[in-house]
């Protein structure tokens, strides 16, 4: 089992959700945290709610390559190399791909996959450097399984979970730990800000968020743990649960009951 404290970890997407959760779980067991996201205002908030004292705050696109090459120099001469990197930055577009631009493709595909190979590369040296070290990728539920309306999403999900399992190998000899994460539902904003949605579907998607999410807290709670006890693929929520086993017992299940969804009730 790993010691958190006086872990130096980043945290991406840290501005709410499961980003800013997770960075307070790892402040309250000792680490000194490097936070990132676009939004300056919700990062200060985050900051202000963090325990300990040392923390950074850092605007960070993670698309964008030289903007985060230069985001781990800055966190390395904040406060030495990092040990723990949390690539939790991540957005939604819902759309048949018919009507889907390829402007909001290419957007996604920069945040949700080019942000987590950016945040592994660049810092792979600095987790190398202390000896040891915990990359953890935020993919999803949508990682397991295709979900009409989501192509784009479950495309840059299922990106995640296969660079993250290869590079779990590569690592598996270096002490450092790649941890693929697949939440299912979890109250956070990337319902409330996805692109592309007409705004009543958009709201349907929201309510059910917010009425039947998991906290946030209680996935960092996990996540958390899951660095601590180094383990390879963390599933959370009852939802994600249930499309893992079924997809791994009966592979057509899930694409035969979406399609249904889609026919009979107009859910998405």
């Amino acid at each position: 089992m790993r010691s958190l404290d006086k872990r130096v970890a980043v945290v991406t997407g840290a501005s709410s959700g499961i980003g800013r959760a997770t960075a307070k779980a790892l402040a309250a067991k000792g680490c000194t945290l490097a936070i990132a996201d676009v939004d300056e205002g919700g990062l200060a908030q985050t900051a202000r709610e963090l325990e300990g004292a040392g923390h950074t705050t850092h605007v960070v696109d993670v698309s964008d390559k030289q903007r985060m090459l230069a985001f781990a120099d800055e966190v390395e001469q904040a406060h030495g190399p990092a040990h723990i990197v949390v690539n939790n930055a991540g957005v939604t577009v819902t759309d048949k791909l018919e009507d889907h631009s390829l402007e909001d493709f290419e957007w996604i595909v920069g945040i949700n996959f080019w942000g987590v190979v950016y945040g592994c590369k660049f810092f792979l040296p600095q987790l190398q450097a202390n000896g040891w070290g915990a990359f953890v990728n935020l993919s999803s539920m949508f990682g397991l399984t295709g979900v009409p309306k989501q192509s784009s999403y479950c495309a840059t999900k299922f990106a995640v979970r296969g660079f993250t399992e290869s590079l779990a190998i590569e690592l598996a000899n270096e002490n450092i730990d790649v941890i693929s994460v697949h939440p299912g539902g979890i109250r956070t904003n990337i319902a409330r800000n996805s692109r592309g949605a007409p705004d009543d579907k958009r709201q349907q998607v929201i309510d059910w968020f917010d009425n039947h999410g998991m906290k946030p807290e209680t996935a960092a709670s996990k996540i958390v743990s899951a660095i601590e006890h180094r383990r390879q693929r963390l599933v959370i929520t009852r939802e994600a649960w249930a499309t893992d086993i079924v997809k791994r017992l009966y592979p057509a299940i899930p694409r035969r009951l979406a399609g249904w969804v889609v026919r009979n009730r107009e859910l998405l």
